[in-house]
């Protein structure tokens, strides 16, 4: 029941925020319906406007890549073949889920909708986990541009690579040894059971894949807005000056590369370019942090996870992948 009445919530509060959103971009200054209200942009707010913008166009296309490549797996493969393409032994069956990031190049907005529908088709959640936090770090579009932003330092790719390997691994093995329980919001069998109903109402399996996708879009695409109006808010009144000024020890510029990693939410095929251009104000590992954490961890993934799984799970898996980063970033040979 009380799930239920937070999703509930959840909705509610996505809807508002979907239409505020839409408002706030059809205003343009003085000449738009806000003037009404003699509502005035500051150069603050314009700053606001144009990082909002760039988050939400910057991650759509990626976004919309997931749902349709969650979607295909829907319609086309069975639970049977996830079943029985993932290995049984866990030694080879998380290796595997780090695996399947290099075979599938999708960014950390567009991982979590295929992730949900692969547990959900009878893929192990250590597997799905590790496959969550290596997949947008590992594939080849990543670690190309990460390996042209850092052309100085070239191999700041291997290491980028390397060091969120090992990390998913760790925590696909804590997965395996301490969660027992499916920790998807909504249960398998009443979410099979719905789209068994969506299959029957619908004729042919290209309909069914857009109907899937154009479900899980709305269902993504509340958790990206408010992620993405929340993180730009930060970024405009948070200055980066004082956050270099907080990180002047090894823990604390880690923990400040961490933290503008979590609140800019950039996409992982681009965030390299940003973190290059602070190498000459923060060590190579601090700049390693940044470049793992934020794939695996950012403010609008964060309200994405907590719209997939519980609320606690979501908690654990927040707390083993900041610690990990940041022992392993600091202990890291870069």
């Amino acid at each position: 029941m009380l799930v239920k009445v937070r999703q509930f919530l959840l909705e509610i509060i996505g809807a508002l925020l979907l239409g505020a959103a839409a408002a706030w971009l059809t205003a343009s200054g003085s000449a738009s319906w806000f003037s009404g209200f003699q509502f005035q942009w500051s150069g603050r707010w314009l700053d606001m406007k144009t990082f909002f913008l760039s988050i939400v166009l910057e991650a759509i296309p990626f976004v919309l890549l997931g749902v349709f490549f969650s979607a295909f797996i829907q319609t086309f493969v069975t639970e049977e073949q996830v079943r029985r393409w993932t290995p049984k032994n866990p030694l080879i069956a998380i290796p595997f889920g780090a695996f399947l990031g290099f075979l599938f190049p999708v960014c950390e907005c567009a991982i979590i909708p295929v992730v949900r529908r692969l547990i959900q088709k009878g893929m192990p959640l250590h597997v799905g986990v590790v496959f969550l936090l290596a997949g947008p770090i590992v594939n080849p579009v990543v670690l190309s541009s990460t390996y042209l932003a850092f052309a100085r330092q070239p191999d700041l790719a291997f290491h980028r690579g390397a060091a969120a390997l090992v990390i998913a691994v760790i925590v696909g093995v804590l997965t395996l040894l301490f969660i027992r329980k499916n920790p998807l919001l909504l249960g398998m069998e009443s979410q099979i059971r719905h789209e068994e109903a969506h299959a029957k109402a619908l004729r042919g399996k290209l309909s069914m894949t857009f109907s899937h996708a154009i479900d899980e879009f709305f269902d993504m695409g509340k958790f990206l807005l408010a992620g993405a109006l929340i993180s730009a808010l930060l970024q405009v009144y948070v200055s980066r000056e004082t956050l270099a000024e907080i990180g002047q020890t090894p823990v604390t510029s880690h923990l400040v590369m961490m933290g503008m990693a979590y609140l800019f939410s950039l996409c992982s095929e681009a965030d390299a370019f940003i973190a290059a251009s602070f190498s000459h104000s923060f060590h190579a590992s601090s700049l390693l942090a940044f470049l793992v954490f934020g794939p695996m961890l950012d403010l609008k993934t964060t309200l994405m996870l907590l719209g997939t799984f519980r609320f606690g799970f979501v908690v654990k898996l927040v707390a083993s992948v900041t610690v990990l980063v940041l022992a392993v970033t600091l202990l890291w040979p870069v």
